[in-house]
């Protein structure tokens, strides 16, 4: 067999064994091109090839040609980025009275707490900077709420190193985050130092607003804060001055998710843009408003990618039957709640109970027996949803002891 007829590679590949022998062993399993830079150690076993030391120089080569066909980097683009810069509070002095090993130990854990919570938001590490942390939110992929992201990021990466526990030191970050355009994806420095810059405004001013941050504070450019809307409550900075800018910037600090009910609403606030080209969609829903009130009991489901207007049609129609009396129920759900399926319901709850940011949790038990007080609910029911809001137990509402599963069911047929 000569080496126009092997499959790409196949010649190097047997170059110290047997060609004619190997090759054949590649064409009688239909080993082609395609499928050679994928074979596995038991791909090989199965087709016979059974020396250790054998396999070991395939999988090498094999290797080789996965690098010599990697795809080229992408081409720089031009894209809206939102940056988070994370910097360790008091760092230096850390330094100096911690052993290296102690030192490094520390800084490790604060690696990790934030590559954790950047995970969870899909955010991007860029580089970690000694005690300081990049990273990008809308690259490599791109999400609608990217600003949001980083800003939860943000918060999160505050309270996941506050709780940090390594060698006894008390850690706090700070979190500068701005949104811009940029030029992303040239390639920089060489070998394993290579990566792809960012360049433009917006990484300078998020690491100019961390070092301004007080301990435990996330503080967001004019541009961060106009994308998240009223999603967080703020304490307006007003203007300050920046080094290396021109003029002073915006600033506020995000003190916490907000407690607004609708996204939508928190995002757009309460002047809404004229609603052009639905209305067949709203004469639908108003005639399944019609049978409903008719005792015709109706469900209509409004699906479409996002930005596409389900949220406005909601509010037309509700707009449109506001004379009318009825009765409203709203439950949003979160992507950022996906470990807790029941979480619209368990938010409802503590919003109609009333509970407080800093309730301990015998106040918020107290109001919650208030509520569950008009419906003159049995006690075992009761403690499902004593349980549902993560609540601690009592004589009064003891729960029984079932699996997560059976605890789930109950709370469902509440």
């Amino acid at each position: 067999m000569t080496d126009s007829v092997a499959p790409d590679g196949c010649s190097r590949l047997a170059a110290w064994s047997r060609p004619r022998t190997i090759c054949t062993a590649f064409r009688d399993n239909d080993v082609d091109a395609e499928v050679l830079p994928e074979l596995t150690a038991d791909d090989l076993i199965n087709i016979g090839v059974t020396s250790v030391g054998h396999r070991r120089k395939f999988l090498a080569a094999i290797a080789a040609l996965r690098s010599e066909r990697a795809p080229a980097a992408a081409a720089p683009e031009r894209r809206q980025l939102t940056v988070m810069f994370c910097d360790l509070v008091g760092s230096t002095e850390l330094s100096s009275r911690l052993d290296p090993e102690d030192l490094r130990e520390v800084i490790s854990a604060y690696h990790r707490a934030v590559a954790t919570v950047v995970a969870r938001f899909q955010g991007f590490v860029a580089k970690y900077m000694g005690d300081g942390v990049l990273v990008y939110f809308g690259y490599p992929r791109a999400h609608e709420d990217d600003a949001e992201r980083a800003v939860r990021g943000g918060l999160g990466v505050i309270d996941a190193v506050n709780r940090l526990d390594v060698k006894s030191v008390e850690l706090q970050a700070r979190v500068g985050i701005a949104t811009g355009l940029v030029v992303v994806g040239d390639l920089i420095g060489e070998g394993s130092a290579q990566e792809q810059s960012v360049i433009g405004e917006t990484p300078n001013l998020a690491a100019r607003l961390q070092a301004l941050a007080e301990p435990a504070a996330v503080v967001i450019a004019a541009d961060t804060r106009r994308l998240v809307g009223d999603l967080f409550e703020y304490r307006d900075l007003g203007a300050i001055e920046v080094k290396g800018l021109p003029v002073p910037v915006l600033a506020w600090q995000v003190l916490r998710p907000s407690a607004v009910a609708s996204r939508f609403e928190a995002l757009r606030g309460s002047t809404l843009t004229r609603l052009v080209g639905r209305d067949e969609e709203i004469e639908l829903l108003l005639r399944r408003w019609e049978r409903a009130k008719k005792g015709e009991g109706q469900v209509v489901l409004v699906s479409g990618e996002p930005g596409l207007g389900k949220s406005r049609i909601a509010v037309a129609l509700r707009q449109r039957i506001q004379d009318s009396p009825y009765f409203r129920q709203r439950y949003f759900c979160s992507p950022y709640r996906q470990d807790s399926a029941l979480y619209p319901f368990v938010e409802q709850i503590e919003r109609a109970a009333g509970f407080g940011r800093v309730d301990p949790p015998v106040a918020k038990l107290e109001k919650l027996e208030t509520l569950l007080a008009r419906a003159s609910l049995p006690d075992k029911d009761a403690a499902f949803l004593v349980d549902l809001v993560s609540l601690p137990g009592s004589e009064r509402y003891p729960l029984p002891n079932l699996s997560p599963q059976q605890k789930k069911n109950g709370h469902c047929r509440r």
